[in-house]
């Protein structure tokens, strides 16, 4: 793929059946939020979108779960009851925009009585890029038909069916004619986008121990946040000055700086480190001192103005960073801030999405603090009747219907 097509980056999110969400469909923003009441389905929003980012990634079906409430089966949709066979699952898709245009991956996985991908589309250009069925129950494995546009037009072989197919592609289609060479720039670019999905959820109790020096690559949790704070002092002075001009305007002041000192926990050396607020004439605060809302406030803020060079994130490392999209996906984004620190937050994400390299989907408590946010999408979950035609209210039946309205 060319370093100066359009970066890869999902538009579009569906959940034909998944959880609590039936024909939904969401479309993505650089700068999108999920509001809606208790129940209503945001998290489990997040929730798919991490589970195919880690299928792009090549990871095995039964190894991406882990971060699904309930495990994969409490991903069937509520309600659903086994056909004849004793079979159950669920469907998920998107859409992903580059140079090729619009790519439409759409994955069916059972989860009874076996856990295995039954069902694969891959769909761009108007042609059917990739099929996948599952013809022989007793066999793990489902056969794959992809577009090929030469003496023969289809090529058929057999795939595992614990791996997503559009990720095996580039290891079983010889690119030698021009429609092998559409799908694989096709499946190129939904894997670049889906390899991007960084899911963060910064836990303040695990910042607040110190971080050995070496752990220098940001995890979803934040707990090595002193350490990755002293990669990025060093590394990348002007994003570590705006991390400080972040925290200097919604933290308690005086803020003049940000650093680390030699952690103490378990004992003093140089191989282990915990960041530290300058305040000036009052001295450093290391920030196991901080409240919860603030190390929250940090960690957001470094995710998204970081790269994939500082979070642990699978990207491609065929593919320059700078053709690479970051979708960073914060459940509970304005949980334990207050209403400028949110706000904050959100003026850091419109500012580094318009550049491109990141996106951002969260889900937020109070739908309020995104009002005259610039370049926020809104998408409003479980609202009332009455408001259905201003903000439709997500499928619940077998027709889909759009989910969701924007504001900006």
């Amino acid at each position: 793929m060319s370093t100066n097509s359009h970066r890869p980056s999902v538009t579009e999110l569906r959940l034909s059946a998944f959880k609590s969400h039936r024909g939904a469909s969401f479309p993505l923003g650089p700068l999108t939020l999920l509001a809606g009441p208790s129940g209503s389905g945001k998290s489990s929003v997040l929730e798919a979108l991490g589970v195919l980012g880690q299928l792009a990634a090549g990871e095995e079906l039964d190894a991406v779960f882990d971060g699904v409430r309930g495990g994969v089966a409490a991903c069937v949709p509520d309600g659903a009851q086994p056909d004849a066979e004793g079979r159950r699952g669920f469907r998920i898709g998107c859409t992903v925009t580059g140079s090729v245009g619009p790519v439409q991956l759409d994955v069916a996985v059972q989860t009874e009585p076996e856990l295995r991908i039954v069902g694969e589309r891959l769909v761009g250009a108007g042609e059917t890029l990739l099929s996948t069925a599952l013809r022989d129950p007793g066999r793990r494995q489902v056969q794959a038909a992809w577009h090929t546009a030469g003496l023969v037009p289809v090529t058929r072989a057999p795939l595992p069916d614990d791996r997503l197919a559009t990720s095996l592609l580039p290891l079983r289609v010889a690119g030698t004619t021009d429609g092998q060479r559409l799908v694989l720039a096709a499946a190129e670019q939904v894997v670049l986008a889906l390899r991007g999905v960084f899911p963060v959820d910064p836990r303040p109790q695990g910042m607040r121990s110190p971080a050995a020096v070496s752990d220098g690559m940001l995890r979803g949790g934040c707990d090595n946040l002193s350490a990755v704070l002293r990669r990025t002092q060093g590394e990348c002075r002007t994003r570590h000055a705006a991390l400080v001009g972040a925290l200097r305007e919604v933290c308690r002041p005086p803020v003049e700086g940000l650093t680390v000192v030699p952690g103490e926990r378990p004992q003093p050396g140089p191989d282990s480190v915990l960041a530290a607020i300058d305040r000036g004439s009052f001295g450093l605060v290391p920030v196991d001192r901080l409240g919860d809302g603030e190390l929250r406030f940090l960690a957001l803020a470094l995710v998204l103005l970081t790269g994939p060079g500082v979070l642990e994130v699978d990207t491609s490392g065929e593919v320059p960073d700078a053709v690479q999209v970051l979708t960073v996906l914060a459940d509970g984004l304005d949980g334990g801030l207050d209403r400028a620190q949110s706000r904050k937050l959100l003026d850091l994400a419109w500012q580094v999405a318009e550049r491109g390299h990141i996106r951002l989907v969260g889900t937020v408590h109070d739908e309020t603090v995104a009002e005259g946010a610039e370049g926020v999408t809104l998408l409003r979950l479980g609202v009332p009747a009455e408001d259905r035609e201003r903000v439709p209210l997500q499928g619940t039946g077998p027709e889909p219907e759009r989910t969701g309205a924007a504001m900006r």
